[in-house]
């Protein structure tokens, strides 16, 4: 499945809201320097489908806060 994902990095606090079926919003803690923020956000969202972050890729938007993920369910 792929969704695509705007990121708010440096949020007070963590949530996964969805927009609509294939868009959310990931609000992080983390920093967006050295793929911190990135690395949060894929735990966040494997939390939030249930599977492992190995399932979770970026696929394009690496440093950019709109992102492609692919997750495999």
């Amino acid at each position: 499945m792929r969704i695509k994902v705007k990121v708010k990095p440096g949020s007070k606090r963590e949530e996964v809201k969805e927009l609509s079926p294939h868009y959310l919003e990931v609000r992080v803690s983390a920093p967006p320097e050295k793929g911190k923020a990135n690395e949060r956000v894929i735990e966040l969202l494997a939390k939030h489908y249930g599977v492992r972050k190995s399932a979770v890729r970026i696929i394009r938007g690496e440093t950019s806060r709109e992102k492609l993920i692919e997750i495999d369910l």
